[in-house]
């Protein structure tokens, strides 16, 4: 996978942010492969296309593409708030491509998408208001946390300037459709809740008590549910039927 821009495609730009978003548009254009199908070479659409910026004319995925200069940060600035809110339980929800590059040497040092399974409110920060004195007086906007998403939920296929196996790609993002299968945000943000849990204990296999740890953890998260231990065990059961993790024995489980 070629890593590097094509500069002569900005050479009538003067605008630096033109000029990036020439450049790596074309990029993904030319170089990404669906993570949904495996299909060589997405498709862009037209310019100002309401919701995103790709699709896969294979399986249909939508993808819009977040880009920056230097380090990806912990957040990412969005649209509106409220829009944002609202595609959140729709069906044109589109997935996050994030692309981090190196504009003086025209590279590209991290590219990854983040599956639209994985966006739930609380990842959302509203900002403030803009001020009454610019154009859009009162117009809201809103941050991507990225620090709140799962490292499962963050599919690489640049990392460090090294260019991730297409197959490892397509596996990581088959192991967590299943949240697309949870419609309610409350369900979905159960299962994520306990899957954040397990990346937390920073080891592939792990007991029912070292889950039972956070409890208080998820109370806090969950204050309408009193019994805590039993939807732990109700979501561990889930995770297993979903072939996220493998029940070794009784009380034993291993993230796959």
């Amino acid at each position: 996978m070629k890593l590097t821009f094509e500069k002569q495609l900005a050479t009538n730009y003067k605008s630096a942010s033109q000029k990036a978003r020439i450049l790596t548009e074309q990029w993904v254009d030319n170089a990404i492969f669906c993570p949904n199908c495996g299909k060589l070479n997405i498709d862009k659409y037209p310019n100002n296309q309401p919701v995103a910026d790709f699709y896969c004319s294979n399986c249909r995925e939508e993808y819009e593409l977040k880009s920056k200069q230097g380090v990806i940060g912990t957040k990412v600035v969005d649209g509106a708030y409220r829009t944002m809110l609202e595609r959140l339980t729709s069906s044109n929800n589109p997935n996050f491509f994030l692309l981090n590059y190196d504009l003086s040497n025209l590279e590209v040092i991290n590219f990854l998408v983040i599956p639209k399974h994985f966006f739930i409110p609380k990842i959302i920060e509203k900002r403030k208001p803009l001020a009454a004195t610019v154009r859009r007086a009162g117009w809201v906007g809103c941050n991507i946390l990225l620090q709140s998403i799962l490292q499962t939920g963050k599919i690489f296929f640049i990392k460090n300037r090294q260019a991730e196996p297409k197959e490892k790609v397509l596996a990581e993002w088959q192991k967590t459709l299943f949240l697309r299968e949870e419609r309610e945000i409350s369900a979905k943000g159960w299962l994520l809740d306990i899957m954040r849990s397990i990346e937390k204990l920073g080891k592939r296999e792990f007991t029912l008590d070292d889950i039972y740890a956070f409890e208080k953890e998820l109370s806090a998260l969950h204050p309408d549910n009193k019994h805590i231990k039993d939807k732990i065990r109700q979501q561990l059961q889930v995770l297993r039927d979903r072939g996220y993790l493998d029940f070794m024995s009784r009380g034993y489980y291993r993230f796959t």
